[in-house]
């Protein structure tokens, strides 16, 4: 039986456990020993985060030739066009590296989204979107880099799910830790940001289905 931790990392929290310049890291919401995250996401990026003491899970998670499937919701300037989600799609040049072919689609505006802070930037004159993007890969920065390659730059972007494991119940700066044994169990225990002052509580959620597209 593995020990795992699902995160939703807010913004400008960096996915380590200390940092010299006394940033924001997992320490200050997960005080749960001998724990490493299984995969990075940007200190300006949010959403799942998952954390085990197995090291092999973790090299399955983390390592892309597992391709295990990243789901992102991404907030972009402009109303992208089906030559632009087909270009995501077949994969972009981005100089030092080619996109592997990927899943991205529109969807409306995620309901019950928590406040960012700071707040994206707005243009009055520039409307905004969202996209859903699926990848098995994950090098530097990829999907802000991708939006910009096509014309539509990344404003806000929430890694919602990592295979199976998402982040429904979970507010920003929450986590829940979970026992598996191949699949996630369907009896969690959440805790709240300072969790060491908290009791966990049983909650039970829907398992999150991948539904590939092709």
């Amino acid at each position: 039986m593995s020990r795992l931790i699902l995160f939703n990392k807010p913004y400008g929290v960096l996915t380590q456990f200390s940092d010299r310049d006394g940033r924001p890291t997992l320490a200050d919401y997960i005080p749960v020993p001998a724990v490493y995250a299984a995969g990075r996401l940007d200190a300006d990026s949010e959403g799942l985060v998952v954390l085990t003491a197995d090291g092999g899970l973790q090299a399955r998670i983390s390592d892309p030739r597992h391709k295990f499937a990243k789901f992102y919701r991404v907030q972009v300037e402009g109303m992208p066009t089906d030559t632009a989600l087909r270009k995501l799609e077949e994969g972009v040049d981005l100089g030092d590296f080619i996109t592997l072919p990927c899943q991205a689609r529109r969807i409306a505006e995620p309901q019950n989204l928590w406040e960012r802070n700071p707040p994206i930037r707005y243009r009055q004159a520039i409307p905004t979107s969202w996209l859903e993007i699926v990848l098995r890969e994950g090098k530097n920065r990829q999907v802000r880099r991708m939006t910009a390659h096509v014309g539509f730059p990344t404003l806000r972007l929430i890694r919602w799910a990592v295979g199976d494991w998402t982040l429904e119940g979970l507010a920003s700066g929450q986590w829940r830790e979970i026992e598996i044994s191949g699949q996630p169990d369907a009896k969690q225990r959440v805790n709240l940001h300072n969790a060491s002052k908290n009791r966990g509580v049983n909650n039970t959620l829907p398992i999150y289905k991948l539904k590939e597209t092709r």
